[in-house]
């Protein structure tokens, strides 16, 4: 529930008191959807839209280095979509500093990035969202290393209480 003091002068609303005058009323309203949009905005400024992974709506993106990779990466979107994630694949033929660049201003908190090297062993390199440097995981331990972290808090906070 919602008392608005605005809304119903800005709708022209009144009533006629009891002297005859005309009166603007205090309005009580349900807000459901006005107060998600006030509150998804709170987060995002607070997170100056570096939202943590649990909260994103994209989690990932899988980012080719060379064309002969794209098999691979579709395994690896396969793979974490499989794991729950929420993930992209970029296998344009753009370079690879301009796909960082670009999933970076869009604020996607991991780019995973595969090219030869990763795709003979299957590796990935991660680059985090804010960070400069990257780090190269096997793509089962990477996947679940990221899985457990998308996991919301409160749900984490569950699952733990609920483990013997």
């Amino acid at each position: 529930m919602q008392v608005d003091l605005n809304l119903p002068g800005r709708l022209g609303a009144f009533y006629i008191d009891e002297n005859s005058n005309k009166v603007t009323p205090v309005m009580l309203h349900r807000a459901m959807f006005g107060s998600m949009e006030r509150f998804t905005g709170i987060l995002i400024e607070h997170y100056a839209g570096h939202l943590p992974l649990w909260l994103s709506p994209l989690q990932a993106v899988v980012a080719t280095i060379t064309l002969d990779t794209d098999d691979y990466a579709r395994e690896v979107i396969a793979a974490a979509r499989k794991a729950g994630l929420r993930v992209e694949g970029d296998l344009r033929n753009e370079k690879i500093n301009y796909k960082v660049r670009e999933h970076s201003l869009a604020k996607v908190p991991a780019l995973l990035v595969v090219g030869k090297k990763e795709a003979a062993e299957r590796l990935v390199s991660i680059r985090r969202l804010g960070s400069e440097g990257q780090q190269v995981q096997p793509l089962d331990a990477a996947l679940k290393a990221l899985a457990d972290e998308a996991v919301a808090p409160d749900v984490r906070r569950m699952q733990t209480a609920a483990s013997p």
